[in-house]
């Protein structure tokens, strides 16, 4: 098939966005996906980077920048985030911790909604704070369903296994008690596409204190309702 618009600046970005989907990517990365020159790509992503198109993270590699969840949220309604606030206000009130929803971009995990719990200890973790994707709970949903060959560059340096997530997969959530953070516990469980795909983690977060070393037994039943109830929304909107 013809991928050409026939403008061609427009069809070169596409390629150096499209290149950027499986996650963070050097400059010799872009070269190799898309087939541009050298300068050509380098040109082209700073471009996109200025607009917020593009981004840069830690390392200084390409990755998606946030102006496209801005007009995904715009133009495409993002039903997902439109009904978050509620879905997790409740989480907050029924667990009495803190609820999050995190989304995975690169190696990081992004939280992209939040209901905090609103007195005594608690885990705050602000809308827009990048997680690692070695450690905690919801790092372990948004890579348990992934292609084996993804799970497994993202578990190395980790802290949990692949027998981990084989039993994340079998009981459809998962738990971690002082991995991200000493002193704190979470549950997550998958929120899913209408395709089935895992698109983001509802988590609770709180001190080990409250949720215990078993936090899964305490809270797994809410998170999960609270996963599903996102995913019901996807569903019935067809947003994938």
């Amino acid at each position: 098939m013809d991928n050409s618009s026939g403008v061609g600046v427009l069809d070169k970005a596409a390629l150096v966005l499209g290149a950027l989907e499986t996650g963070p990517t050097t400059l010799a990365g872009l070269v190799a996906a898309t087939g541009l020159a050298r300068p050509t790509a380098h040109r082209l992503a700073v471009a996109l980077e200025h607009h917020r198109l593009v981004s840069r993270d830690l390392q200084g590699r390409f990755v998606l920048g946030p102006r496209l969840g801005e007009l995904a949220s715009a133009a495409g309604e993002d039903r997902l985030l439109a009904t978050a606030g509620p879905v997790l206000a409740r989480l907050r009130d029924i667990t009495g911790e803190s609820a999050q929803l995190f989304r995975r971009q690169g190696d990081y995990r992004v939280c992209v909604a939040a209901a905090e719990r609103t007195s005594g200890l608690r885990d705050t973790v602000p809308v827009g704070s990048q997680l690692t994707m070695s450690a905690g709970s919801a790092a372990q949903i948004l890579l348990a369903w992934e292609e084996p060959e993804r799970m497994q560059r993202g578990l190395r340096g980790s802290r949990y296994s692949a027998v981990a997530l084989a039993a994340v997969r079998r009981r459809g959530w998962a738990h971690s008690v002082g991995e991200r953070e000493a002193g704190v516990a979470s549950v997550s469980a998958p929120v899913r596409s209408p395709s089935g795909k895992v698109i983001a983690a509802v988590s609770v977060s709180g001190p080990i204190e409250r949720l215990s070393r078993q936090p899964g037994r305490l809270h797994a039943p809410a998170v999960i309702a609270a996963a599903e109830r996102l995913s019901e929304v996807l569903r019935r909107t067809g947003t994938e």
